[in-house]
C-alpha cells in the first residue's frame, strides 16, 4: 500500500481541532519542567535540575514541532511567537529547523532531505554528526530558505547570542547552567529527533518508526508516535494516541516498527 492509501483507510480530519483545554495544554507544556529547573539551579541544585531541563527540552521540541504544522490551534502571532521564544530557550533557531523540517517531510530520506540524513548512519555516528548537524541545519537554511526564513533565523540568533551574552557577562549561574544542557541537548537532536525513529526505514520513508506502551509515550509525552505523525502531519500531538488507536483498528496489517 502507498502512501495515499493508507490515509485513505484511516479517519484523521476531526484529530485536527482542538478544544481550550487542549489549546492550553499545547501552548504551555513546557513551562512547568522550565520553571522547576531554573528554580532548583537557581539554588545550586544542579543535578536534581537535570531531568527537569530534560523534559523541558522534550516538551518543547513538542510544542515548536506542532507550531511548525500549525497545529498549537493558536493564530500566526501567538505561533511565531511561541517559536521565537524556545528558539532563545533551546539555544537554536527554531525557524531554521522548521524550515528543514517541512523539506523532510516533502523529500523524505532522499538526497534533497537533510534532516533525515542521520537516519543512514549507525547509532554512534549519528551522536557524533549531532554538532554537525545542528551547524549545517542553519547554513542549509541560509542557503536554500526564502528571504522571510533567513530573516527570521537571523533574528532569531542574534537573540540567542544576545541571551547568552548576557548570561556570561553578569555570570547569572543558573542561566549558564540552563545554556549549557540545552546545547548539549541540541548537539543529541540528530540521534534522539532522528534516527532513532527512521533508521532502517528507507523502504518506505513515510512509515517512519512508532512507539506503542502507555507509559513509554507517557515519558516522552508522545514524541515518538513518529509513523502516525508522517502519515498524517495535520493531526497535533495530543491527538497521536487516538490517531494511534485507529491506525491499529483500520490497518492491523501495517508493519509498525517500534522506536525502542
Amino acid at each position: 500500500m502507498n502512501h495515499a492509501e493508507l490515509i485513505k483507510k484511516v479517519e484523521w480530519k476531526d484529530l485536527r481541532s482542538l478544544s481550550t483545554k487542549e489549546i492550553l495544554i499545547e501552548n504551555n507544556i513546557s513551562l512547568p519542567w522550565f520553571f522547576i529547573s531554573l528554580f532548583l539551579a537557581y539554588h545550586g541544585y544542579y543535578w536534581a535540575a537535570l531531568p527537569f531541563s530534560g523534559f523541558y527540552f522534550l516538551t518543547a521540541l513538542r510544542q515548536v514541532h506542532n507550531g511548525f504544522h500549525n497545529s498549537l490551534g493558536t493564530g500566526k502571532f501567538l505561533t511565531w511567537l511561541s517559536m521565537y521564544l524556545n528558539s532563545i530557550l533551546m539555544m537554536t533557531s527554531i525557524h531554521a529547523v522548521k524550515f528543514n523540517h517541512m523539506r523532510h517531510h516533502k523529500y523524505c530520506l532522499s538526497e534533497e532531505d537533510y534532516e533525515g540524513k542521520p537516519a543512514s548512519m549507525k547509532w554512534y555516528e549519528a551522536i557524533l554528526y549531532g554538532p554537525k548537524h545542528m551547524f549545517l541545519i542553519h547554513l542549509i537554511t541560509f542557503r536554500l530558505a526564502n528571504k522571510n526564513y533567513r530573516k527570521k533565523m537571523l533574528f532569531e540568533l542574534i537573540s540567542v547570542i544576545a541571551f547568552v551574552a548576557a548570561a556570561f557577562y553578569f555570570q547569572i549561574h543558573f542561566l549558564i547552567y540552563h545554556i549549557s544542557v540545552m546545547i548539549f541537548s541540541e548537539f543529541l537532536m540528530a540521534f534522539f529527533a532522528v534516527w532513532t525513529v527512521h533508521h532502517d526505514t528507507h523502504e518506505h520513508p513515510n512509515v517512519a518508526r512508532t512507539q506503542r506502551g502507555f507509559w513509554k509515550n507517557k515519558l516522552t509525552f508522545s514524541m515518538f508516535y513518529h509513523m502516525e505523525h508522517h502519515l498524517f502531519p495535520a493531526v497535533p500531538t495530543i491527538k497521536l494516541p487516538e490517531l494511534a488507536a485507529r491506525i491499529d483498528k483500520a490497518l492491523p496489517e501495517l508493519d509498525k516498527k517500534q522506536t525502542f
